[in-house]
Order: structure tokens, then sequence, then C-alpha cells
């Protein structure tokens, strides 16, 4: 099958896209654009791997599902489109940066300035219908996520893995702690941001990971 994404992830991925379940994916994908507003806008569905490609990925960050609301998702976990107000998570992830690393709230939530840097903005679901949170789980995205991830744990060296909340520490369990630097935390969603996110710091571990490994760290 002949899917439109970034050529580095289309050359390691190229066998997922012939499994009879990435066959029937496309199709349940297909008909809810056709019969229901879905999120993110199609040109956006693989915007993690268009912005970052499988060569530059140096950071692993997994999200869950795209936001649901209009005008957030455009295909990076976490982030929300120019001038869209930053969700709970978000803001919660940019008060950690600040306490971590001194770097101010930003203006936009926009984070494909991550993205272009080498940090892949993962969600375990590529799709969700509007305002119905959830409801592309277990329709195929999970194995395909999971073989993202496998992909990129066997293949690469030296990644680091930010694992935030239990859904994203069970996805990534299989992942070689020798071989990569696996960070896990609370989820930062209000919930369980106050029992232990904040105060993770692993903003700078990461690029201190980065370093000692020979790699440019992340401008946060």
């Amino acid at each position: 099958m002949d899917v439109k994404i970034e050529e580095s992830w289309k050359k390691v991925l190229n066998e997922e896209f012939d499994q009879p379940y990435f066959e029937t994916l496309v199709q349940f994908v297909k008909d809810e654009y056709a019969r229901h507003k879905v999120y993110p806008p199609g040109k956006w569905m693989f915007n993690a791997f268009d912005t970052c490609s499988f060569d530059d990925v140096k950071v692993v960050v997994l999200g869950q599902d795209p936001y649901h609301g209009p005008g957030q998702a455009h295909g990076l976990c976490f982030s929300v489109q120019d001038g869209v107000a930053f969700p709970p998570s978000l803001q919660n992830i940019f008060k950690e940066l600040d306490n971590d690393l001194n770097i101010p709230m930003p203006r936009s939530g926009n984070l494909e300035r991550w993205a272009h840097q080498g940090v892949f903005l993962l969600n375990a679901t590529l799709t969700v219908r509007a305002r119905q949170a959830g409801s592309h789980q277990n329709k195929g995205w999970e194995t395909f996520t999971d073989a993202v991830v496998r992909k990129l744990a066997e293949e690469k060296e030296h990644l680091v893995f930010l694992l935030w909340g239990a859904y994203a520490q069970r996805k990534g369990e299989f992942i070689d702690t020798n071989k990569h630097l696996v960070l896990k935390a609370p989820h930062p969603s209000p919930f369980s941001a106050d029992r232990g996110f904040f105060g993770c710091r692993h903003f700078s571990k990461t690029n201190a990971y980065l370093e000692q490994h020979g790699k440019t760290p992340i401008e946060w």
C-alpha cells in the first residue's frame, strides 16, 4: 500500500503498510473522515512523521489520543496549532519546563519547533472523532504505533523515551534501557501532575544524556 508519509519512515515501515490489519485500519479511517468530523485534518494525520524523519529522531514522547476539540490537533502529541489556548496537560508541561530550565511560558503551544530538532511526538492513536475521546482506539492504530516504537528502539541507539503516565509506560515497557534512556513520570494532566510530573526534570535530564552521547541538546 502506498502511504503518503515521509520517505525515511516509508522505508522503515513498508512491511507494516502491507499487513491486513493496516488495510482494515485505512478503510475504517477513510469511512470516518467521509461520515464524521475527524481530527486532525487528514493532511496532518502523519505530521509527527513528516516533521521528524526516522533518521533525525533523538527523543520520543508518547501520547495517547489526539485532542478532540476544534482547531487543536495537528498530528503531534500534546501540541496545538498556533493561536489555540493551551490544554491543561500542555500548560503543565510548560510549567515543568520553566521549573526545570527556567524557560518561560511560550506564546504558542505548537511544538513543531521541538519536532524539527528531533523530538518525535507520537500519539498511540493518530485520529479521533470530534468531541468523542477514544473513539478511534482499538481499530489498529495501536498496533501500528507499537511497531513504530519497536523500530525506533531496535534500529537506533541512545534515544531518550519520555513516558508520561501509565499508558505510555505500558506501551514502552519492552524498550532496552541499556541501549536507551527511558524516563518515566506521572501524566502531566491536572489529575496526576502533582504526583511526580512536577519536579521530574525530564527536560534537563534529556539534554544531559544527549550531550553525553555526542548529540546536540534540544532547545526546548
